[in-house]
């Protein structure tokens, strides 16, 4: 990968180059999302690398990202989750695979730089994703501390970002969500997965695991899967059980010269 080239003569990554449009899309890669895991990659490239100012003048916006408002609320002591701005929407705590695609190999146990803790942030926001969904503000049948999960997958009507805001909750829950925030959330994880079996096996359980997204309040159930969102399933559960995955990617040294690069800390770094 020419992480380099990415670059498009400016200081941060660009999402999208085509052959027919070029950079036309202008989609630069800012925090917070999902994305983290890339720019710790392109530090680390040993070919096409990208020095630490791509980082924290692209990613970070020269420190923007930490510049959000302070509701008062679980999240008030980790500001990278109150006011995710993700493609010019601001969500509290944004869809939980921002907690999930970046650490499905990056360790966020005592990973931190000088933004945040990010065991802290993706517990907080697992928090606030599963504290909303038993509290049910709006009234969703099939909403409780033993079924909840909000995330970006398939939703009644099309594609949506699900995430736990007036706005973004439309009564849809993705087991994704629950079921790939394992390690931060296992009791409540767990819990879900039980009941989900217990209570929906016949609708909700085929041949990959659980289906997609659901909807109790609205009698939907695509018997449906996404790929992106069955992967994390998998992977933070099993780093849950046994740190496989996590095990097998900071242990490459290429990664931990990246996150050096860019001023991380980790427990990985002193092994």
């Amino acid at each position: 990968m020419e992480f380099d080239w990415y670059r498009n003569g400016e200081n941060v990554l660009f999402w999208h180059w085509s052959p027919n449009y070029g950079w036309k899309m202008d989609f630069r890669v800012r925090g917070y999302n999902e994305c983290l895991v890339m720019y710790i990659l392109a530090a680390a490239s040993p070919t096409h690398s990208v020095d630490a100012k791509v980082y924290h003048e692209g990613w970070a916006e020269n420190g923007k990202i930490n510049k959000v408002n302070k509701p008062e609320s679980i999240a008030a002591k980790f500001p990278l989750h109150l006011q995710m701005k993700h493609q010019g929407d601001a969500w509290n705590g944004g869809p939980m695979f921002w907690a999930h695609y970046s650490y499905l190999g990056l360790d966020p146990r005592g990973l931190k730089d000088q933004y945040a803790d990010y065991w802290k942030e993706n517990t907080t926001q697992a928090l606030i994703n599963y504290q909303w969904c038993a509290d049910n503000p709006l009234h969703y049948k099939g909403y409780s501390d033993s079924s909840w999960g909000l995330t970006s997958s398939y939703s009644v009507k099309g594609y949506s970002h699900h995430a736990p805001t007036t706005e973004r909750d439309l009564g849809v829950l993705t087991p994704s969500a629950a079921l790939g925030s394992f390690p931060y959330t296992p009791s409540q994880s767990n819990a879900a997965l039980i009941y989900w079996y217990q209570h929906y096996k016949n609708k909700l359980l085929g041949k990959y695991g659980f289906y997609d997204a659901f909807s109790v309040a609205d009698n939907w159930f695509p018997q449906q899967y996404l790929a992106i969102d069955q992967g994390p399933i998998v992977v933070m559960m099993e780093n849950y059980r046994s740190n496989l995955l996590w095990n097998l990617f900071m242990s490459c040294p290429e990664v931990k010269n990246g996150l050096r690069k860019l001023g991380f800390e980790s427990p990985w770094l002193t092994k």
